[in-house]
């Protein structure tokens, strides 16, 4: 766990905070393998379209999906970026590895059901549940680049608090927060955009 630092002015009491890009991105993973695997199974049964208007109606699948994901709920990500307050010098930011686990392991069972779903879907349109699934995965990493892409250009990193984020460390968007808190750029250890922060042999 790392500080919120000196940096940080005009918030009272310290809050655990979790990187809101490292959430968007924590299912981006599962979601594509889980995804990816299902349409190699579903290939192997004909179903009752056969494997090519299944592929068909996949790919039509994935590239809706992933439109959708990535673009949902933007105005409401650009409202809590423009309404982010600074950090204060208590606030506790939360590992990468922290926030990410916390995601998966609250969505471990909605994980394995829509799994199990793109399997069973295959039985009808070869391929499509997986590539809806790897779709899915697709769209939050494009989020996540895209509110990277906002950190860049503010030169800051948002955080939410961990305890908004509800029992199952998802939804940095949704109803409970109220907003986002912001750090310097090379706060955490974990880059704009939510990936693994490079060191600097790397760079």
């Amino acid at each position: 766990m790392a500080r919120g630092g000196r940096e940080g002015r005009g918030v009272r009491g310290g809050r655990g905070l979790a990187r809101v890009a490292v959430v968007v991105r924590a299912g981006a993973a599962p979601l594509w393998w889980l995804g990816v695997c299902a349409a190699g199974i579903g290939l192997a049964v004909p179903g009752l379209t056969g494997r090519r208007i299944g592929l068909l109606a996949g790919a039509a699948s994935f590239l809706v999906t992933a439109a959708v994901v990535a673009c949902a709920r933007r105005r409401r990500y650009r409202a809590l970026v423009r309404g982010a307050a600074r950090a204060g010098r208590h606030d506790v930011l939360q590992d990468r590895a922290v926030s990410v686990r916390a995601w998966r392991r609250g969505h471990r069972w909605w994980l394995l059901l829509a799994f199990l779903a793109a399997l069973a879907g295959s039985l009808a349109l070869p391929a499509v549940g997986g590539l809806l699934l790897a779709g899915a995965g697709t769209g939050l990493r494009l989020k996540a680049a895209w509110l990277g892409r906002q950190e860049r250009a503010e030169e800051v990193l948002l955080w939410v608090r961990v305890d908004w984020l509800g029992k199952h460390g998802g939804r940095p968007a949704g109803p409970a927060v109220k907003g986002y808190r912001s750090t310097g750029i090379a706060a955490g250890d974990a880059a704009p955009g939510g990936a693994r922060r490079r060191t600097a042999a790397l760079v």
